[in-house]
């Protein structure tokens, strides 16, 4: 193998969970030049790799419709791509797939363990165990292109060169990352507690800072609530570069199950997660984190928990599962590996 495409689209943390298998991979495997084909907003992620160059198609333009993944399809060819890695494995790249078919080029894909999750998600004869980490999945792939990838060391990304813009920003004391916010409701602490949250931490270390991460004009609006001298409104301020250099140097990361997690992983930040209807058991756990760094809703009230892989399903009433972790589990935990930092 000379030349591999690797596909993944989106969304945020999966490309995120991609980022140390691909390390891995571009590390043992030198010789072998990498195109990724995902969204331009992704490829600060991949900056580290030398032999990587970020593809992005134009889905809602050239590369639309079976015309245009064909179109596709050809170009990734006169790239001289001699394997194909698919880890996203939805309806566009099955399409490409059916185009590379009539090829010697090999065109592998994730198994998404689909009937294993569904029996960890159903109501009925649930089967409450851990499945397959995404990114073995992701391993597993290359392995079957017959390039194992060994992910017994870890793979994490150093610290970000600061920008003048990010220097200014972080403070002598501690740094704390909190990015309160969701992509569904059932995933998300409730913001009034987190703003309880905050308020702790923000009492308990003054001299420190505390960096509150989102995006989008309601969030932006949200996090205007909270009115803290050693607090910094971090939602639309920054380029995402910026914001992955501001991320790299914090110490801590209060998260939920989302992208802010994985991206914080992806640094070796030692990162909190919140769950609320879904659970680590899926897989989507944040990379190289200790299992003591997550917080889980309370199952004795909530038994149907994870309700769906992405938490996008779950019964009424359900989305007030993650309120059952207690705000001073939260602060109690960041406190605890504030300490080791400290001393």
């Amino acid at each position: 193998m000379k030349h591999l495409a690797i596909i993944r689209m989106s969304a945020m943390g999966d490309v995120a969970i991609s980022v140390p298998v691909v390390s891995a991979f571009a590390e043992q495997y030198p010789e072998v030049k990498i195109t990724y084909l995902t969204r331009p907003l992704f490829a600060p992620m991949f900056a580290h790799l030398s032999n990587l160059e970020v593809f992005t198609p134009e889905v809602n333009g050239k590369h639309a419709g079976l015309c245009g993944l064909h179109r596709l399809y050809k170009e990734l060819r006169a790239k001289q791509i001699d394997a194909v890695a698919d880890i996203h494995n939805v309806l566009r790249t099955n399409i490409l797939k059916f185009y590379f078919k009539g090829t010697r080029i090999p065109f592998k894909q994730i198994d998404k363990g689909r009937i294993e999750k569904y029996a960890l998600t159903r109501a009925k004869h649930k089967v409450f165990q851990p499945l397959k980490p995404t990114y073995q999945r992701y391993a597993d792939v290359f392995a079957a292109l017959g390039c194992p990838v060994n992910l017994e060391n870890k793979y994490l990304l150093p610290h970000q060169p600061n920008s003048e813009r990010v220097q200014k920003l972080l403070s002598d004391g501690v740094r704390i990352g909190v990015a309160p916010f969701a992509s569904v409701e059932g995933k998300q602490y409730p913001f009034e507690k987190m703003k309880e949250v905050i308020k702790i931490l923000s009492e308990k270390y003054p001299e420190g800072k505390i960096y509150i991460f989102g995006g989008g004009k309601y969030e932006e609006e949200q996090v205007k609530q909270i009115s803290l001298p050693n607090a910094e409104n971090m939602v639309g301020r920054l380029a995402f570069t910026q914001e992955l250099e501001l991320i790299s140097n914090i110490d801590v990361m209060i998260a939920m199950d989302s992208g802010n997690a994985h991206l914080s992983a992806m640094y070796g930040v030692p990162t909190i997660t919140l769950w609320g209807v879904t659970h680590p058991y899926a897989g989507f756990y944040p990379y190289a984190q200790p299992q003591e760094n997550a917080l889980l809703a309370d199952r004795r009230l909530f038994p149907l928990i994870p309700t769906s892989v992405y938490g996008a399903k779950y019964p009424k009433g359900y989305e007030q599962a993650i309120a059952t972790i207690p705000v001073e589990t939260i602060v109690a935990k960041t406190e605890e590996i504030l300490s080791r930092i400290i001393s």
